[in-house]
């Protein structure tokens, strides 16, 4: 699914922090149109902070990101990036429906004229009968799903996922992987996603990026074999194990070299 040119370059990328912590050196990167790329590595080794630096919300200190603004724009100069954290950071005064509004009200769209958009985006997600809960009326997968939602509403091209799924339970997350996978399948759309599980990245990527800590940086980059589109019988057969044994013993290898 892959082009020739990259859409985004990370070069010679460093980010050091006022409090003296440097958080990546040296990072070079290429992600190409179409591809689901995974950031894959322990806790502080920078996948976040890439990620946030990618987005926008963070500069780096030297290097440069560059983001072909031509793959990404439908007008003007914002490209058109969805985010979803790893907290839903829903209002919790708003219904469900309000929520994945909010990115078009605050872009100045009526209601009544993207209704038809909301009403695709929460069957998608399957929460269009929770449209006039609170998200104290949700369960954890919920919540995510309206976070999900709100960030597909405006139709990114490039959607950034920073440990969406960490504090939900096996179940919730495998179908919100397949949810994921969907969304990526049917759309043009790139992913870059945070995990700390292996076991997750091998499912949803064709390339996973395993990072070290002190300071964040790739120490291997890895294109998956894994025919689309990936259901739960996939996690069963020998190609998945053999990804996972050989992502896995990558990522050891990283950690015991700290």
């Amino acid at each position: 699914m892959s082009e020739t040119e990259p859409i985004i370059e990370l070069r010679e990328v460093n980010k050091t922090f006022e409090n003296g912590t440097v958080a990546l050196k040296g990072m070079n990167i290429n992600v190409f149109r179409g591809e689901f790329v995974s950031f894959l590595g322990p806790s502080g080794c920078g996948k976040s902070t890439v990620l946030r630096m990618i987005s926008g919300l963070l500069r780096p200190s030297s290097g440069y990101i560059e983001i072909k603004k031509d793959n990404f724009n439908r007008d003007g100069d914002t490209p058109d990036i969805g985010f979803v954290f790893q907290d839903p950071t829903l209002m919790p005064w708003a219904t469900v429906e309000d929520n994945v509004f909010l990115p078009l009200r605050l872009k100045g769209k009526n209601r009544n004229k993207v209704r038809q958009d909301i009403d695709q985006i929460l069957s998608q997600v399957g929460l269009k009968d929770f449209r006039k809960a609170y998200p104290r009326e949700l369960s954890g997968g919920m919540k995510m799903r309206v976070s999900i939602a709100r960030a597909l509403i405006m139709k990114p091209k490039l959607l950034l996922m920073d440990e969406p799924f960490a504090a939900l339970d096996e179940m919730t997350r495998f179908r919100l992987n397949n949810d994921v996978l969907n969304f990526w399948d049917s759309s043009d759309l790139t992913v870059i996603f945070v995990t700390h599980s292996v076991f997750e990245s091998v499912y949803l990527s064709n390339r996973v990026i395993v990072m070290a800590p002190r300071p964040g940086r790739v120490t291997a980059d890895i294109s998956l074999k894994g025919n689309y589109p990936r259901t739960d019988s996939y996690r069963t057969t020998t190609e998945y194990a053999k990804n996972c044994r050989f992502v896995s013993k990558r990522l050891m290898n990283t950690v015991e070299k700290i």
